[in-house]
């Protein structure tokens, strides 16, 4: 058996014991201002971007349609499919707000590397504006961890600049890619 068909089964096993033994299911969270923030993404939306691996290497540009949907009232899930000349990545994101620690958080996953990006971050004074960070390999191959932050700034409802960066050995944050997201639907 599957380590997720055993999950699922232990977990509607878990659920049908309590239903039927008339026990109360364990607190379920309830979305917050900060959850419904996260609407805003949900959409379709046609992206250009462009970056660059470095100071003095080739600029690379792609094009991507990023489908957003809520997992029930508490998370976004961002997913694309990015054509860049000569590869096709695909990816997904996922962003909730934890009301423990106060902080969005996250996940980035990609079929270019096998590292799993966990972000934590919150959204700026004007309300427009999601900016998450992340440790994660260093572009440059030494084998190092870097620091990254990514930012989602809502110019209007139907249009989100996107930007990632990363913070060099100096503490300076440096733009590797922006982009522009379109809503089509």
């Amino acid at each position: 058996m599957k380590t997720s068909t055993a999950i699922l089964t232990l977990l509607t096993s878990t659920v049908l014991t309590h239903f039927v033994s008339g026990q109360e299911l364990p607190n379920t969270s309830t979305a917050t201002k900060e959850h419904q923030w996260l609407k805003k993404f949900v959409g379709e939306w046609e992206v250009v971007s462009e970056g660059s691996a470095g100071e003095g290497q080739p600029v690379f540009k792609g094009q991507a349609v990023m489908k957003s949907t809520m997992l029930g009232d508490l998370w976004v899930v961002n997913s694309s499919n990015t054509k860049f000349p000569g590869m096709s990545v695909k990816s997904i994101q996922m962003i909730g707000y934890d009301t423990d620690k106060k902080k969005y958080v996250g996940i980035w996953a990609d079929s270019m590397m096998n590292y799993m990006w966990r972000y934590e971050g919150s959204v700026d004074k004007s309300g427009k504006k999601i900016v998450l960070e992340a440790e994660g390999p260093s572009m440059t191959g030494d084998g190092n961890m870097a620091k990254y932050r990514d930012a989602f700034e809502f110019k209007d409802e139907n249009t989100i600049l996107a930007t990632s960066e990363v913070q060099g050995p100096d503490g300076q944050w440096k733009l590797m890619m922006s982009g522009t997201a379109t809503r089509r639907k």
